[in-house]
């Protein structure tokens, strides 16, 4: 079965958020400007949607894969080796790889898990310095971008996985009760420590320090997995696609789905992203091919700042220049379905990604979701509007089915 309908997501890392005092009890949603994003509520279905399955770790990788159409409880193996697939690291069986930051926890506290939001040449230059002087049987590190990076421990020993934490979720504190625990910890533990000298002794990486931006202090060793097996869109749904982010985790998801990740080289993550070169990309694309992930990480980076100035910055850049361009470049186009929505909240209050239901939005071309928008349309596209309208959609893997069919299952 082939498409000719067009499907595009627009994902918000991390907008979602609690109601906060100094905006009145509203949300940073609610009280950020987003005029392309009202238009699709008001011309759309809304809702609200869970991304994580309970008693699930809320992080980008288990919401991310729900978001794309996959159950977590199902697909889910760990964070790292889905980045590690967009890296073309080859993961055999037995080998886990991790996700390894390259953080600041100068005495023992977690004062930054970017490291400044380290400069990619710079994380070469750290993790390349790192794996010349951490000699350890089966270890190997990958660069990657800015802070993300990988670590593989080719056959490891056993099934059982270490545990870990990821260190955006202990921001400002303690590093110690967080530590790797469990199998093959304490080398893990080791490791971590020794990069502490490697850094702080690596003539090369004093050398770069003075031209690019970064804090590097320590690697932090997290999310750890094996190698999942994934079903694709082509197969299920006979779609194929692009996905266009800054994050290794989502053109790692993307291509165990069959997608292949398009190339934004402004993309950062943060909020200096090259917006208008993903929507480009995303124009340029849709013509050729059924479905576009379009990510954004700038509203997630800001929660976990903590920093209200930032992510309202970011959500209304989010509308400005990625929703409204994508509704204009959109127009010549009468069948199409696009999914907007966070995949987790990122509460500014909490500084860390949250479990909670998020508000979701699906607009269409032409006479598609004609009833359900009639029924389903909100005011605008915030929690509350989403929560008023009584739409609830337990499992969010199952938004990708609602945009095939063209109506609610």
């Amino acid at each position: 079965m082939k498409n000719s309908r067009k499907y595009i997501i627009l994902l918000g890392d991390g907008m979602a958020d609690l109601p906060l005092d100094e905006l009145g009890g509203r949300t940073v949603l609610e009280a950020a400007r987003t005029p392309n994003m009202d238009f699709m509520a008001q011309n759309g279905l809304n809702g609200m949607t869970r991304t994580v399955p309970p008693g699930m770790n809320p992080g980008s990788d288990t919401a991310n894969l729900s978001v794309f159409g996959y159950d977590p409880q199902k697909y889910y193996s760990g964070r790292a080796p889905l980045e590690a697939i967009n890296m073309d690291i080859v993961l055999e069986p037995g080998d886990v790889a991790f996700r390894c930051n390259i953080v600041n926890a100068a005495g023992g506290l977690m004062n930054d898990f970017t490291s400044d939001h380290i400069d990619s040449r710079l994380t070469r230059i750290v993790i390349n310095e790192i794996a010349r002087s951490i000699k350890e049987p089966g270890i190997e590190f990958y660069p990657g971008v800015s802070y993300r990076n990988i670590m593989v421990w080719r056959d490891f020993p056993g099934n059982e996985l270490p545990a870990t934490t990821p260190p955006h979720d202990i921001q400002g504190e303690q590093t110690a009760p967080h530590l790797p625990s469990g199998n093959g910890s304490e080398l893990l533990r080791r490791m971590m420590h020794q990069s502490k000298s490697v850094i702080a002794d690596s003539t090369e990486i004093r050398k770069a320090l003075g031209n690019f931006q970064g804090t590097p202090e320590s690697i932090w060793l997290w999310g750890c997995g094996f190698r999942p097996a994934i079903d694709t869109l082509e197969s299920r749904f006979g779609i194929s696609g692009r996905t266009i982010s800054a994050v290794d985790l989502i053109h790692g998801i993307g291509k165990a789905a069959g997608l292949k990740p398009l190339d934004v080289p402004g993309a950062t993550g943060y909020l200096d992203t090259d917006y208008e070169g993903k929507v480009k990309a995303l124009l340029n694309s849709i013509g050729s091919c059924d479905y576009v992930f379009l990510h954004v990480e700038a509203p997630d980076e800001s929660g976990h700042e903590g920093n209200l100035e930032h992510k309202t910055k970011a959500i209304e850049d989010f509308d400005s220049r990625v929703v409204g361009p994508v509704l204009e470049g959109l127009k010549k186009f009468n069948d199409y379905v696009i999914l907007l929505m966070p995949d987790h909240p990122t509460p500014l209050e909490v500084r860390t990604h949250t479990s909670d239901p998020v508000p979701f939005c699906i607009m269409a071309g032409g006479n598609l979701f004609a009833e359900e928008r009639k029924k389903y349309n909100a005011s605008a596209y915030n929690e509350k509007c989403a929560a008023g309208t009584g739409l609830y959609i337990d499992e969010a893997h199952k938004l990708i089915e609602i945009m095939i069919r063209g109506t609610i299952i």
